[in-house]
């Protein structure tokens, strides 16, 4: 099986000049799709060249025979025409594009844009591809992936990040990547003039999370049983609903306690066994699973990820007709902390 090849990789390789005959982009994150067909139809040829050499065609409007016969014109006055396909994944009959592809133009820079799924790599077109170019499959961020995101995206920008106002981000946005980048380009736009660095504060002031009642600092309360701020902010979700909903806080806990239970299976017990073992960016995020495995068993934890499922059945009404959100919530939390 041939090495799969990074986003990093790609965007390198196309800065210094070095192109492929076909960029093959798939998967259920559409971000690095974006961003990479974005960078060639910006950056290979000029605004003068692309007038007569840049081609953007849709998939529900064309068919594969409308694709190859126009990745087998020459460019003219330019030495590269590209072909960008966007929304790929509703083409059908793709032997087509697999016989271009035993012998593409050399001239011709293809970038077939196949979202929300991937092909089959056992078949004959994912074999062409990776023979003649790039087969590049952009998958979904987990959770404990997104603070490392938000450092990379703003270090490019010449931007830091205080570790917490990143974890702020990571909760409040998800694992929505393009809806994160644009999140982010707001918070450089609002940093006043000759600072660098985005703190909790600014993110309170410019994105609406509190930097003192969020699920990451409610997450918090939970490694450390600290009562009395738990409740706090469950006061303060129950206050402001339609900007905390428990569906959300759910599954941060969920999340968290279910990287717990596999932090117990680390044959590594430090700040760098677990967060190899979780796939953590750096040893430091390992520090709150390290913490909270003192103050709850592998038993405890198994049944608080019970009663997380148990409580999100409730929020969608089954077997609960009267309980509000925030009781609910508050009644998980007893649990988790008894």
């Amino acid at each position: 099986m041939a090495k799969e090849v990074t986003y990093e990789e790609i965007i390198r390789n196309l800065r210094s000049k070095v192109y492929s005959p076909v960029y093959f982009l798939m998967g259920e994150e559409d971000y690095y799709i974006d961003r990479i067909a974005d960078y060639i139809a910006d950056t290979v040829l000029t605004e003068t060249e692309k007038e007569f050499n840049l081609t953007v065609l849709y998939g529900p409007e064309v068919d594969i025979a409308t694709i190859v016969n126009t990745a087998r014109r020459y460019p003219m006055m330019a030495e590269h025409q590209v072909v960008v396909v966007k929304e790929a994944q509703g083409l059908r009959n793709w032997d087509g594009l697999v016989y271009y592809l035993q012998k593409p133009l050399s001239s011709t820079i293809l970038v077939v844009c196949y979202k929300h799924g991937v092909i089959d790599r056992r078949k004959k077109l994912a074999a062409e591809v990776e023979k003649s170019g790039i087969l590049f499959e952009s998958k979904k961020l987990k959770d404990s992936q997104l603070p490392g995101f938000i450092a990379s995206y703003l270090k490019r920008r010449q931007v830091e990040i205080e570790p917490k106002a990143s974890e702020m981000m990571a909760e409040f946005v998800g694992a929505d990547l393009n809806r994160m980048a644009g999140e982010l380009e707001k918070l450089i736009i609002s940093l006043p003039s000759g600072k660098k660095r985005i703190t909790p504060e600014q993110i309170e002031r410019n994105i609406g999370i509190s930097k003192d009642y969020n699920n990451f600092e409610l997450r918090n309360a939970v490694v450390m049983k600290d009562v009395a701020k738990a409740n706090q902010i469950i006061k303060y979700f129950e206050e402001n609903p339609k900007n905390n909903p428990l569906q959300v806080t759910l599954a941060v806990l969920f999340s968290f306690f279910s990287n717990l239970m596999l932090a117990y299976y680390a044959p590594d017990k430090s700040d760098r066994g677990i967060a190899e073992q979780l796939g953590l960016r750096s040893p430091w995020q390992a520090k709150d699973y390290e913490i909270a495995m003192k103050r709850y068993s592998g038993v405890k934890v198994m049944q608080i990820i019970r009663a997380i499922r148990l409580c999100d059945a409730k929020s969608k009404g089954v077997g609960n007709s009267s309980i509000s959100d925030g009781e609910l919530l508050r009644e998980l939390v007893y649990f988790i902390f008894h």
